[in-house]
């Protein structure tokens, strides 16, 4: 989420961005959506950072253009169930 909301001030040209932190008992998924320039998910040391802390906990992301404009980050990642 950090290196997400740092992206926006750095890349999107707004100063806000919509965050929301969704789980159950097998994972969380924490989306990061900004209205800015937008852009394309080229690799860059933020988003490859962003992967592999994800992938390293089991999770994935999925990252890129909105649409309607902006950027959206998406991670899902495991709690490890009930336990």
């Amino acid at each position: 989420m950090q290196e997400s909301l740092t992206n926006v001030h750095r890349h999107a040209g707004v100063d806000s961005a919509e965050v929301t932190v969704g789980y159950d008992t097998d994972e969380i998924v924490l989306d990061i959506t900004d209205r800015g320039r937008g852009g394309d998910a080229a690799e860059g040391n933020g988003l490859s950072g962003i992967r592999e802390r994800a992938a390293s906990l089991g999770g994935t992301v999925a990252v890129g253009p909105r649409p309607e404009g902006g950027f959206t980050v998406c991670a899902v990642l495991p709690t490890g169930g009930d336990s």
